[in-house]
């Protein structure tokens, strides 16, 4: 006799389908390459240079495409859920985060400065071919220049701070045309000849960030990768993207903090020793380590409540497309503000008092702590703070909104 077919529960399609959807969720995603960033994040910030290995797994993931409209075959997701997974992967191993976060920057100035046609051109490449993208685009150094030529452009120079050139497949630049007194916009694939990746980036903290220099010498750069032409007025749909890339370097430094409340937390519940004058048995119970951590949750959440607000904000910007006024984009950029100084603010402090409240033990090399301020203290240097607290007092005392510029 034949077993029987035995009806399924009722409750299992539904458990299967929860299962489907919980693999396919990129936060859960996001979490599962964290944990793996983790295991190795201590070793491999001693050893710096390329972390190729991880940059793969990122890749396999199905992460890179998290931006890009469905409509050429990526995820469609809002920035706030980019961002979600930013931290994430921040709270782990933020150079690996950076890295990925800045992919997603140069995908938004495809959308932000592009065309149609590029859109759909570099759009369905990056999702057909699994691109990884670098940043070249260094508002603040001319030292690249383009001149212009039969259908396009030659470039010549150099461009510093190139955040995750190394191992790029391809690149977002900016290059001075002396011709028109401006600069341009565009996108070259790495590989190219004429363009060189210097794996020379030294800093002591963010150390696999891939943000060595990139040396053009006589690259060829034809007209229809030229996402923003030289004196081209940029509208207010396009200087988005500096709110984007200030967003992302926002959730990296709430990563940060986080990763590093997290360590410091779990050190003092299982390894610290109550001070002998406390008269508590475990250094958790302990009144002032209680104050103490409370004290750096009163940094953290509200850098966290502050910065999901802004990237609310950033998305309903980002949706009205070209109907985007100046006065709504100005209005992320003051949210934006907020959120940076808080996360700047979280960053430095907890990843600094953390060992305050772990001890002396906790500063052995295995642990590897210093590298959440080593991170920190890299990274929150990248544009002035002070500037950014001079435009929320301009708003705060009169309602003037921040200049749109590469940075605000």
């Amino acid at each position: 006799m034949s077993p029987s077919v035995q009806p399924l529960r009722a409750d299992t399609d539904a458990d299967a389908a929860a299962a489907a959807s919980s693999s396919a969720d990129p936060l859960v995603i996001a979490a599962r390459l964290a944990e793996q960033f983790a295991a190795t994040a201590v070793e491999r910030d001693r050893a710096g240079g390329h972390a190729a290995h991880e940059r793969q797994l990122i890749r396999d993931s199905g992460l890179l495409t998290l931006s890009i409209p469905a409509e050429f075959g990526g995820e469609g997701a809002p920035w706030s859920t980019v961002y979600q997974a930013i931290r994430i992967l921040a709270r782990a191993d933020s150079a690996l985060a950076h890295l990925f976060g800045f992919h997603h920057l140069q995908l938004a100035g495809i959308a932000l400065y592009g065309n149609a046609v590029q859109q759909r051109n570099l759009y369905s490449a990056s999702v057909q071919q699994g691109l990884f993208w670098g940043n070249a685009l260094n508002p603040l150094d001319r030292r690249t220049t383009a001149h212009a030529i039969p259908g396009g452009y030659v470039l010549d120079g150099i461009k510093s701070f190139a955040s995750g050139s190394v191992g790029s497949d391809w690149l977002t630049i900016s290059a001075w045309v002396e011709e028109a007194g401006a600069a341009l916009i565009a996108v070259v694939p790495t590989a190219q000849q004429g363009i060189t990746v210097e794996a020379d980036w030294d800093a002591f903290g963010q150390r696999q960030t891939d943000s060595g220099n990139v040396r053009f010498d006589g690259a060829y750069l034809p007209s229809a990768l030229v996402l923003q032409a030289p004196g081209q007025a940029p509208t207010a749909q396009a200087t988005l993207r500096s709110q984007v890339a200030q967003l992302v370097m926002t959730n990296l430094y709430l990563g940060i903090a986080q990763g590093a409340f997290a360590a410091a937390r779990d050190y003092t519940l299982t390894q610290s020793r109550p001070w002998f004058a406390s008269g508590v048995d475990e250094a958790g119970e302990d009144p002032f380590v209680q104050h103490r951590y409370g004290d750096l949750w009163l940094k953290l959440r509200p850098a966290e409540v502050l910065a999901d607000h802004a990237a609310r904000l950033l998305d309903a910007a980002y949706a009205k497309g070209a109907a985007l006024s100046a006065r709504e984009r100005g209005e992320v950029a003051v949210a934006g503000a907020e959120a940076k100084v808080l996360a700047h603010r979280a960053a430095i402090d907890i990843a600094n008092q953390m060992f305050e409240l772990t001890g002396a033990r906790s500063t052995s090399a295995r642990f590897g702590f210093d590298r959440f301020w080593r991170n920190a203290r890299v990274h929150t240097l990248h544009d002035p703070v002070d500037y950014k607290l001079r435009d929320l007092g301009r708003y705060a005392l009169d309602g003037r909104l921040p200049d749109a510029t590469s940075y605000s």
